[in-house]
Order: structure tokens, then C-alpha cells, then sequence
């Protein structure tokens, strides 16, 4: 004669649940899953077996008869700045709601490093992928939609209607928080951030546009091309900016993120110049950590959360709706004014 297994006697099976609740494996598989057509009082019956017994259900077992996980995957470049740790909130919290769990990748803004985790999660079955892509072309997912596995671009505007995509508009960024700089007076003007990445790229042409709004030459801005875009990179610049005589050093300063702002920030009070009044300094996302820095930070602000539950929702909608449009939305940033540039340049 067999017995129901025990706590600690080996794995658990849902026979085991059934021979301890005295019901069929089919009337256990309803508990597990339709648990609105099986009578209360067996339900309870069942329940208290799977919990005398300890049995967890196969979960990846149950997803591959299925054809698909309760998962979505949400790849980004950079998980260590807040910025992302920011729109992974706002994933994580569209996905809650809807019953789906969020497999978090980190990028390191490497395309073969990105290509691996999208196969890594194609295999998962995963129900669709969110991508902050990795370098200035977005244009090698079609794997993805031959495999069946819907995609939004996050951060990223999509150039056709092929995929859904979220992102924020960085030319328009970059060019009100420049004419801010202009428009303190400043003339000397400098923009930090390099590497190909779109946002770089996007924010540092808006910076252009408001040179050529006040007549001035793109040629006049200043760069400080430093491939890291984190504090690091940020003290590299800063480093190579104080270095400069005072009258080629530039006097209002963009950064491309706001974690080079304070990278530059600390190079500036180590040089023992004045923040906001010797180099005015603006950042872009505004996390958190910019309005409580030494020196508040002046920052173009993005609807971080905003942005990663808008993508997550138009994801899981196409994951479950046949009759779903793609859509391509577009946030507009505000520009938030503090203590690092908000004194005008003095004139004279």
C-alpha cells in the first residue's frame, strides 16, 4: 500500500494532493486553475492537502503546454542609473496588475550582450519584450516577430508602424534646456555626454537648434565627449573643463544625464568654483537625487514611470488582443529650474 507523501519526503506531485484529499487529479487541476467550478466544500479539501503536503505547483511545466509564460521581459541599457531603475517601476507595476511577472535585463549598452538576452528570453516563451536598444539603430529585432513575440521600443521612437514604441522628446529636451542657459546670459557653452546612443544624440542636436535660434554658430558649443555616462564620465569631463583658463572655460554646461552633471558638479567645487555662478550646470531626467544633491541640480525632467507602464500596457494589450493598433507615443519633458543655473550671468 502507497502513502500520500509527506513534508520533506520528496518532491510533491498533484497525485499526492489528490490521494490526501480523496478526489480525482482532474478535481485538483480545477482547484489550480478554475477553482469557480469545483464545490466550496471541496475546494477546501484540496486546499488543506496542499498545504499539509507543501505542494507548489509546476509552474514552467503548466507555461510550456500553454505555449507561452505569465512573463514579459524588459531589457535596458543601464540598470545602476536611476533613471532606469525608475521606468522598471513603472513596468513592473503595469505587469503586477495585469497578473505577469517582469524579467529585468541590463544591456550594458552592448548589441551582442543585448542579442544574447533576447534569445534568452525568446526560449522563456516569454509573453513580449520591452527594449531600450542598445547603440544609435534599432532596426535588428525582426527575429522577434517572426518567432510570434510582440516588442515596444521603450525610450525609442519606432520610424515606421511596425512595433508599438515610448519615448520622450529629447531634441525638444535638449533644446529648452540649452536656450535656459542662453537666456541666463551665458555664451560659453558646453555639452557632456558621447557614445552613439539615440538619447545622447537626440539631446545634444536640440542643444544645436537653440544655438541657431539665437543666431549663434552649433560650431560654438562645446563638447566633452566622455563615453561613460555616469558620475565617473562626469568627473572626467569636469576634470578637463576647470582645467581650461578661465576665459575659454565654459560657463554654462548641459549634461546628456544627470548622473554626468554630478560627476561635473564635483569637479567643479573641487576646483574651488562656484556652482551656478562661476559654471551653470543643467542635467537631464531629473532623478531623484538631483533635487537633494549639494548644489540642486537644474534638470529636463521625464515622466519616468509614465513611460515604462505606458509601454508595458501597449505590451501586454498586443500580447492578448488581436485587434490591437500599434502606436508611437510621445512624451513631452519639462525643464525644472534649481540652484545650479537659475542666477543669470553677470554682464561686464
Amino acid at each position: 500500500m502507497t502513502h500520500p507523501k509527506t513534508p520533506g519526503n520528496g518532491r510533491v506531485s498533484i497525485r499526492d494532493v489528490a490521494a490526501r484529499a480523496g478526489v480525482s487529479v482532474g478535481t485538483v487541476s480545477n482547484v489550480l486553475n478554475r477553482s469557480t467550478v469545483v464545490a466550496a466544500s471541496t475546494r477546501e479539501r484540496v486546499q488543506e492537502a496542499i498545504d499539509a503536503l507543501g505542494f507548489v505547483r509546476n509552474e514552467s511545466a503548466r507555461q510550456l503546454r500553454a505555449g507561452k509564460s505569465r512573463t514579459i521581459g524588459l531589457i535596458v541599457l543601464d540598470i545602476s542609473n536611476p533613471f532606469f531603475t525608475d521606468v522598471a517601476r513603472g513596468v513592473e507595476d503595469a505587469a503586477s496588475k495585469s497578473g505577469v511577472s517582469m524579467v529585468l535585463c541590463n544591456s550594458d549598452d552592448d548589441p551582442a550582450k543585448e542579442a544574447r538576452y533576447l534569445g534568452l528570453l525568446a526560449e522563456q516563451r516569454v509573453q513580449g519584450v520591452l527594449i531600450v536598444p542598445a547603440g544609435a539603430k534599432a532596426t535588428r529585432f525582426a527575429g522577434l516577430s517572426d518567432r510570434g513575440i510582440p516588442m515596444v521600443l521603450l525610450d525609442r521612437k519606432a520610424t515606421g508602424s511596425a512595433v508599438c514604441s515610448v519615448s520622450v522628446d529629447d531634441v525638444g529636451g535638449g533644446f529648452m534646456a540649452m536656450s535656459h542657459l542662453l537666456e541666463q546670459g551665458h555664451r560659453r557653452v558646453a555639452f557632456v555626454g558621447g557614445g552613439g546612443t539615440r538619447q545622447v544624440v537626440e539631446r545634444h542636436r536640440g542643444a544645436c537648434q537653440a544655438l541657431e535660434a539665437q543666431g549663434m554658430s552649433p560650431a560654438e558649443l562645446v563638447r566633452f565627449g566622455t563615453q561613460a555616462l555616469n558620475t565617473t564620465g562626469g568627473r572626467e569631463a569636469g576634470r578637463e573643463m576647470v582645467a581650461r583658463p578661465a576665459q575659454t572655460r565654459p560657463t554654462g554646461v548641459l549634461c546628456a544625464n544627470d548622473l554626468l552633471a554630478l560627476g561635473v558638479i564635483q569637479e567643479i567645487s573641487a576646483a574651488g568654483l562656484r556652482v551656478g555662478i562661476d559654471i551653470a550646470v543643467v542635467g537631464y531626467d531629473d532623478i531623484d537625487f538631483a533635487a537633494v544633491s549639494a548644489v540642486p541640480l537644474s534638470s529636463v525632467r521625464q515622466p519616468r514611470h509614465a513611460l515604462g507602464y505606458t509601454a508595458a500596457s501597449l505590451l501586454l494589450e498586443e500580447a492578448s488582443d488581436s485587434t490591437h493598433r500599434h502606436q508611437q507615443v510621445v512624451f513631452v519633458p519639462e525643464l525644472v529650474v534649481r540652484a545650479s543655473s537659475e542666477r543669470p550671468r553677470p554682464t561686464g
